[in-house]
């Protein structure tokens, strides 16, 4: 495992690193508390100076905020000029997603120290051992961590307990591990509970994630359902989920890359819907590169659906709108993997960017439309 190595006290200290998105320790680090100025500590954290907290917890949380600020600012009249002409939307989303990665990069600079047993040896610090064991399991030795993924650690497991309510499942409410994909986006759940079903009582669920959609198609009285995840995280949170909403009886969680074995009537995948390497392992839910999952969805359905079978992917229109994928470019894959399209629902995205004329790629945002595409073996 990494380690973080810095001078305090006249003394070498080191002790090991956490990042679950990845990141390589710092290799600059130097002491940080309650009367270190947030400008200071912005400059720092820009040229790649890791601070390291020995203040106030609550403190430390109020100078992370100063620094999102800074970084926030909109830019000066004297950089507006600079810009000859506006971006295209793929330009756009490109120095958008730069921008994004500067800032996770910026604000992951200021670190928190722990004790064993996940605890945090600072004033007004909060209880956090049920929040970092779910994610790192039991841990008996200290270590260092950005402020910014505990926060992230801390939300993610409020949302775990408290879960968020499934319209398509009366309300009922699906619990999200960290590092899975939240439905709080429930168009593309919605669009799997109204859709009309094949005539068949096996349906196969590709990339579960929260098991969300295969909960939604058991409850709709589908008789069996395969659930496929690679990742251990989003099994484990399915069969969680699945569990408590008593369709475990219904639903079999299986670990494969994409399809399980055999064949069924109704095959159903949401994969990420842009096709754009992910800066960290909690992107791949959005971001897919190459398009991997949706060729590999689409090459292999036809070998593992059963006659008369339908595969319904659930895809945005995103990627068309940001200059990533044209639609013809959809249409021939479908066309090449010996598919054809038996019908589709679309609908309107209803979550708070579509409707923010701040966000940067807001004009792509208000157009996206949603779809159900209905797919079944060319005839």
């Amino acid at each position: 495992m990494d380690e973080i190595s810095w001078r305090e006290d006249g003394r070498d200290q080191r002790v090991r690193w956490r990042s679950e998105s990845g990141a390589p320790p710092p290799r600059r680090v130097t002491i940080a508390d309650d009367e270190t100025r947030a400008d200071d500590a912005y400059r720092l954290a820009c040229e790649g100076t890791a601070l390291l907290w020995r203040g106030d917890f609550q403190n430390a949380r109020q100078l992370l905020n100063a620094m999102a600020r800074r970084i926030d600012r909109p830019p000066t009249m004297a950089r507006r000029r600079k810009r000859k002409e506006e971006p295209s939307q793929v330009q756009a989303f490109h120095l958008y997603r730069q921008a994004r990665a500067q800032r996770a990069r910026t604000l992951a600079m200021l670190l928190i120290p722990f004790d064993p047993g996940h605890v945090i040896p600072l004033r007004r610090a909060p209880d956090v051992q049920d929040a970092c064991t779910q994610v790192y399991g039991p841990d008996d030795r200290p270590y260092v961590t950005s402020l910014r993924e505990l926060l992230g650690l801390i939300g993610a497991h409020e949302w775990r307990e408290k879960g968020v309510p499934i319209p398509a499942l009366g309300n009922d409410r699906i619990h999200p591990h960290y590092g899975v994909f939240s439905p709080v986006r429930g168009e593309y759940v919605d669009l799997v509970a109204e859709a009309p079903l094949p005539p068949t009582t096996k349906a196969f669920d590709i990339g579960t994630g929260t098991g969300v959609l295969a909960a939604v198609l058991a409850r709709r009285g589908m008789g069996r359902v395969v659930a496929t995840d690679h990742d251990p995280r989003a099994l484990a949170c399915a069969q969680e989920n699945l569990t408590r909403l008593d369709v475990a009886k219904q639903v079999e969680v299986v670990q494969a890359d994409l399809f399980p074995e055999g064949r069924a009537g109704l095959i159903v995948c949401n994969p990420p819907w842009l096709p754009a390497k992910p800066s960290s392992p909690l992107e791949h839910a959005v971001y897919d590169p190459g398009g991997r999952m949706l060729h590999g969805f689409l090459n292999g359905l036809t070998e593992h659906l059963e006659p008369d079978g339908e595969g319904w992917l659930i895809l945005s229109d995103l990627a068309e709108l940001l200059g990533l994928r044209t639609r013809d470019d959809l249409l021939k894959l479908i066309e090449s993997s010996g598919l054809e399209v038996a019908g589709r629902r679309d609908t309107k995205p209803t979550h708070p960017r579509a409707a923010d004329p701040d966000d940067p790629l807001h004009a792509a945002r208000a157009a996206e439309t949603t779809t159900l595409w209905r797919l079944r073996p060319a005839r």
